[in-house]
Parts: structure tokens; C-alpha cells; sequence
């Protein structure tokens, strides 16, 4: 009865079902871009907040998330249990009751209210978009086995928050240039249309996707876990070393070291990106709106990055991507330390395309990779545990970028930064440019460091998958292929006589 239902119907992946899937990302790459660009901003010119106080608002609501996403990552694991998981699916669920909650996006923009009004709304949004976004991320891995059809999937993923992040900072330009720049009103206005686009998107992936029923074979691999035995604490305890055993793979831990210092780089360029252009270089918030929307070229490096993931691997994208950001980062400063005037616009305008190159195919990359990992998990437990490492994944990295939000604010704080002021002072200014250089460059350096000794690819999984299929239809695992033996090793860190245990 369930294989009947829609929501465990395979249908074909074609280019447009990719795209329904891909729009959630909206609310991945639209809000946090919008946020990262310009929520702290935001306090510090209209809500009289200062930027310790903004920046403890989105350090705090981080932490809350990422303690949400270390329980949704059970719980839409779990959640085939109930009746409304049966029915609307364990991860179709929480987008559809998603939806029509992501228009409390606009309560985020409104200016004049005090701390706590701010505190609230901020924290309830980004914890309800963790508990939709959890589940959503396991969704390739719940549709296909296929790697070239997972890649078809995280690639419309990408285009579409290619898309999104462009109009997040190309429309906000727009309405400074509209309304004003020294209104609140452009940022209403912004976050209810986004609001908006990202209800309608999250229904749209509802409908069009689908997830694997749970089989009496899964069901049971599930019901080993710890966290399903016992009384609450030895349950809680079960579900704390349930996330503690993802980190046994090794291709996993790489993967999430790669993703936490980059995409914490990134976003606390995003964090300083509109202070370094008006204050460092007296620059409009128009101008710097627009520097951000050259972010559109990464719908072309969405296109060039899919056939780069299939062709080549992630670590040639790694090696190019952040290889790019961090000669970009090095002549944003030199500019700002140069004093140049001359045709400065068009000389960061140069900047900032190679920048949104390079950024681009860092938010390609891991999301493209995650989706093998959960086979690398597979092969060494028997378990199917997306939901887990996507959790991990969001909690890891949302608690690395509440630290580093608090501690732009502090620095900013400590360094003689003004709310509400039109100019800040020499100190302040070399306080912004030394964050978007040392703290974002930093970052980036660690995660191509790291990536540099990535070994999964598309031609290390087919071996894993194929693997995984042999030992599924009562292969032995004496007779593996010697090879095969080695890449599962170096792969997932476990000796290949460890993995794939007797039941």
C-alpha cells in the first residue's frame, strides 16, 4: 500500500524534476545569503543594536539550530514510525508542514522593534528551516542510486541556489536604489517577496519528489540502533553515539573539515563584505549590492562544475575553487591597503567575478559530494543514515559559524566600531579588511589543505556501490577483489574484514 502512494513512487529524473527539487534551495541559498550579507547590518543601522548584540542574536539562533539539526537527523530517520510519516513520508513530511511557515521570514525585517523581539523571530526562523532542511538533504540519496543522476540532482540543487543567491543580493541592490539606502524599507520589502518564493518552492519539491519506502530489511537495521532501545537516557546516549560513529568514516570527516572551514570562510565574507565596501572604501551599499550579484555567474559555473564533478572529482573543483577565492581575497585587500581610486569600481568589479567563481564552485562541490557518503557508511554498518550526516553536517557547521559571527562582533566592538554611524574610524576599517583577508583567506587555506588529500570520486564510489550490491545478493567477503578491498579502506578508514558485519 505504501509503494502505492506518490510519495514513495519512483518517477523519472529529468532536468525539470531536478529543478522542483533543486528550489528549496532557495531558502538554503536565498536566506542565508541575504543573512550573512546583511542581517547584521541591518541591526546596527536600524534596530540600534550593536554588532556584539547582532551578532549574539545570529550566534545564538545558530547554536539552537544546530542542536535542532542533531535531533531532526533522528527523528526523520525514525520518523516512518508514525502515522503521519507513513502517510506524507519521513522526510516529505516536514516540507509540507514547512511551507507555510517559511513567510515568518518577514518578521526578521522589522525595523525600530528592541533585542528580544529580534532574538525570537531570528531564533524561530532558522530553527524551523533546519527542521525541513535536514530531511530535504537526504532526498537524492532517497531517489537514486546512480551517481550520474545524484550529480543531475545536486547540480539543479546548485543552479537554483546559483539563481537564488544572485537575486538575494542583486534585488536588495535594486531596492536601495529604489527606496532609498538609508531605509529600512528596501529589507521589508526584500524579505516578504523572498518569504514568499520560498513557500511556494518548498510545496513545489513536495510535490514532485520522492523517498523510498521502508522495507522490513531497513526497518529492521534501524530498530538495532541504540536510540531505539531502552529508557529515554540510554536513548539519548544512543543518539549521541549514533552521530559520535559518523565521524568513524574517514572519507566523511574530511569531507566535513573541507565544508566547515569553507563555508565558514565563506560567510564571514559575506559578514563583512558590505562594512569592508562602505566604510573601508567609501563605497555605496548599492555598489556593494551589486559586487554580491555578481554572484549570477555561478549559474554558468553550476553548468561547467556538474561535468567537472564527473569528469575530474571534487578535488580538482576544491583546488581551482579555493585556489581562486584566495587570490581574490589578496587583491580586495591590497586595494583597501593601496588606497587605489582610480577606476576602482571597474577593478572590483574584476575582483569580484573571478571571487564569485571561485565561491561557486565551493557551494557546488560539497553538496555534491555528501550524497556518497551515506554508501561509504553503508558498506561499513549495513545502515541507510542520511538523515544522521546530514545532521552532523548541519550542526557542525552552523555551531562553527555562531563562533564566528560572535567573534566578528567582538572584534568589530573592540576596535572602535560605531552603530548607526555614516563613517568609521582608521582602526575599525583595518579591523574589517584584516577579517575579510586573514579570517575568510585563513579558513580557505584549511580547506584546500584538506581537500588536497580527498580520494572519493565518481570512479572510488561505482567500486563501493558495486560492492555494496555484491555483499547485498550473499557475496562473500572472502572473495572481494583485492582492489576493492584497498579503495573501501582508504575510502572509509576500516579494514575491509570490519566491514559489512554478520547480522
Amino acid at each position: 500500500m505504501l509503494k502505492q502512494n506518490k510519495v514513495y513512487t519512483p518517477r523519472k529524473i529529468t532536468v525539470w524534476r531536478g529543478i522542483g527539487y533543486g528550489i528549496v534551495d532557495f531558502v538554503g541559498g536565498g536566506s542565508m545569503t541575504i543573512i550573512g550579507a546583511w542581517m547584521l547590518f541591518f541591526y546596527t543601522s536600524y534596530c540600534n543594536l550593536t554588532a556584539v548584540q547582532g551578532a549574539s542574536i545570529i550566534g545564538a539562533a545558530r547554536v539552537a539550530d544546530a542542536i535542532c539539526s542533531l535531533l531532526m537527523g533522528s527523528l526523520t530517520d525514525n520518523f516512518y514510525k508514525t502515522k503521519l510519516g507513513q502517510r506524507f513520508g519521513r522526510r516529505h513530511f516536514f516540507l509540507l508542514i514547512g511551507s507555510p511557515l517559511m513567510l515568518l521570514y518577514i518578521t526578521l525585517w522589522i525595523a525600530g522593534m528592541n533585542y528580544w523581539y529580534y532574538f525570537a523571530t531570528y531564533m524561530i526562523f532558522e530553527v524551523i528551516s533546519s527542521a525541513m532542511m535536514i530531511p530535504y538533504e537526504t532526498l537524492p540519496n532517497e531517489m537514486t542510486d546512480d551517481y550520474n543522476q545524484r550529480t543531475k540532482l545536486s547540480s539543479a540543487r546548485m543552479f537554483i541556489s546559483a539563481g537564488a543567491t544572485f537575486l538575494a543580493t542583486f534585488i536588495p541592490g535594486q531596492l536601495f536604489a529604489i527606496m532609498g539606502q538609508h531605509s529600512p524599507i528596501p529589507f521589508l520589502v526584500n524579505g516578504t517577496l523572498f518569504a514568499i518564493i520560498f513557500a511556494i518552492g518548498v510545496y513545489v519539491c513536495y510535490s514532485v519528489t520522492w523517498e523510498k519506502p521502508v522495507t522490513k530489511e531497513m526497518r529492521a537495521e534501524l530498530e538495532k540502533d541504540s536510540v531505539n532501545q531502552g529508557p529515554l537516557f540510554k536513548r539519548f546516549w544512543g543518539l549521541l553515539c549514533d552521530y559520535g560513529s559518523t565521524l568513524k568514516i574517514k572519507s566523511f570527516r574530511k569531507h566535513l573539515l573541507i565544508y566547515l572551514f569553507s563555508f565558514t570562510g565563506k560567510d564571514t565574507f559575506n559578514t563583512v563584505f558590505a562594512y569592508f565596501c562602505i566604510y573601508c572604501l567609501g563605497l555605496s551599499a548599492t555598489v556593494a549590492a551589486n559586487l554580491l550579484s555578481l554572484s549570477l555567474i555561478g549559474l554558468v559555473v553550476t553548468i561547467v562544475a556538474g561535468f567537472g564533478m564527473v569528469k575530474y572529482g571534487p578535488k580538482f573543483l576544491y583546488e581551482v575553487g579555493y585556489g581562486l577565492m584566495l587570490l581574490m581575497l589578496i587583491c580586495y585587500y591590497l586595494v583597501f591597503q593601496l588606497h587605489v581610486t582610480n577606476h576602482v569600481i571597474l577593478i572590483l568589479f574584476f575582483i569580484s567575478l573571478f571571487y564569485q567563481i571561485g565561491r561557486a564552485t565551493l557551494e557546488f562541490t560539497p553538496w555534491n559530494v555528501f550524497p556518497f557518503i551515506p554508501d561509504l557508511d553503508e558498506i561499513v554498518t549495513k545502515r541507510r543514515r542520511a538523515g544522521i550526516f546530514a545532521a552532523v553536517m548541519s550542526f557542525t557547521r552552523k555551531s562553527t559559524v555562531a563562533v564566528a559571527t560572535i567573534a566578528v562582533g567582538f572584534i568589530l566592538d573592540n576596535n572602535g566600531f560605531a552603530k548607526n554611524a555614516a563613517t568609521q574610524s582608521l582602526q575599525a576599517q583595518h579591523a574589517i579588511a584584516a577579517i575579510l583577508l586573514f579570517g575568510t583567506g585563513g579558513l580557505i587555506l584549511l580547506a584546500l589543505l584538506e581537500a588536497l588529500t580527498f580520494k572519493l570520486n565518481k570512479q572510488t564510489h561505482q567500486i563501493v556501490l558495486q560492492e555494496i550490491l555484491r555483499l547485498r545478493k550473499g557475496g562473500s567477503k572472502k572473495d572481494v577483489d583485492p582492489k576493492v578491498a584497498k579503495t573501501v579502506k582508504e575510502l572509509t578508514g576500516v579494514s575491509y574484514d570490519k566491514v559489512w558485519p554478520d547480522d
